[in-house]
C-alpha cells in the first residue's frame, strides 16, 4: 500500500471509529494518571552510548513513576542542557562527559544535580534508586497473637495487670503490641512481662489465659483487645529532593 492510500485509510479509520481512537486516547491518560515523572537530560561522549542508555531507562518499569528523556546528546555538559533541566526534574546524567568552563557553578547557582557516570550500570542503578524514593516509604503489620481482656489487677500506683485470653496466635515477650479499646488504640509498647497463674512465661498460645504487666498505663477496661505484631517497612535508600518540581501528580 503506497504512503498516500496508507494516510487515507488512516483518516478514514479515525473518522469512522471515533469511538475506539476515544477510547485508546482515554487508556493512554489512565495510564500515567496518578503517577510521579521523572524528566531527565542526558550527555554522553557518543551517540551510542546515547542510544544505550536510553533503552536502558525506557526498559525500568515501576507502577508509579514514569520517565522521560527531555533531551539527550553528545559532548560536554553546557549552558543550553542546564536550562534545559531547569525544566524538567532538575537532573543532569552525564556519560563519560565533563563541563564547559563555569557550568558547574551555573548549575548550582540554577538548583540542577548533576550526576556523572563511567558505568552504565551503576547509571540505571542509580535511576532505579531514585524511582524508589520517589515513592512513600509503605508500612505493614502482621498480627501475630490477639488476644481479648477479661480480668483486670492492679499492679502498682501506676501500673496494671490484664488478665487475658489469647484467641488465635500467641503473644510473646518483647513482641510490639498495643491495646485497642471502643473508640480505638489506647496503648502501645513491648510485652515485658508475661505470667501464667504465678510463673513467668515467654509467651502464651491459643486457649491460655496470660497476665499482662503494664507500667505507668491504668486505663485498660473488661473486653478491649490486646493485639501482638509484627511492623514491617520497606526500606528505601536515602530519598533524592531535587529543589526544582519533580511531581506531576
Amino acid at each position: 500500500m503506497s504512503s498516500r492510500k496508507t494516510a487515507r485509510h488512516q483518516k478514514h479509520q479515525r473518522e469512522t471509529h471515533p469511538k475506539i481512537n476515544a477510547d485508546k486516547r482515554e487508556s493512554q491518560t489512565l495510564q500515567t494518571a496518578g503517577k510521579k515523572r521523572l524528566d531527565i537530560v542526558l550527555k554522553c561522549d557518543t551517540s551510542g552510548c546515547a542510544e544505550a542508555i536510553i533503552s536502558a531507562i525506557k526498559s525500568i518499569t515501576h507502577p508509579e513513576v514514569n520517565v522521560d528523556i527531555i533531551s539527550s546528546g553528545v559532548g560536554s555538559i553546557n549552558k543550553s542542557d542546564i536550562f534545559m533541566a531547569e525544566t524538567g526534574s532538575r537532573l543532569i546524567l552525564g556519560f563519560n562527559v565533563g563541563f564547559m568552563p563555569h557550568e558547574d557553578d551555573l548549575a548550582s547557582e540554577h538548583n540542577i544535580k548533576i550526576r556523572p557516570y563511567e558505568v552504565i550500570y551503576r547509571l540505571i542503578a542509580d535511576i532505579e534508586s531514585i524511582f524508589a524514593s520517589l515513592v512513600p516509604r509503605k508500612f505493614s503489620e502482621k498480627i501475630i497473637g490477639p488476644a481479648k481482656v477479661i480480668a483486670l489487677f492492679k499492679s502498682s500506683r501506676k501500673g496494671i495487670i490484664l488478665g487475658c485470653e489469647v484467641t488465635t496466635g500467641k503473644l510473646s515477650l518483647q513482641q510490639p503490641f498495643r491495646i485497642v479499646g471502643a473508640m480505638g488504640p489506647k496503648y502501645i509498647g513491648i510485652i515485658e512481662s508475661l505470667h501464667i497463674e504465678k510463673s513467668a512465661v515467654r509467651e502464651a498460645t491459643r486457649g491460655q489465659q496470660v497476665g499482662l504487666k503494664i507500667r505507668d498505663f491504668n486505663r485498660g477496661e473488661l473486653g478491649d483487645l490486646v493485639e501482638s505484631y509484627q511492623p514491617t517497612t520497606i526500606q528505601y535508600v536515602k530519598p533524592w529532593y531535587p529543589q526544582g518540581k519533580i511531581f506531576y501528580p
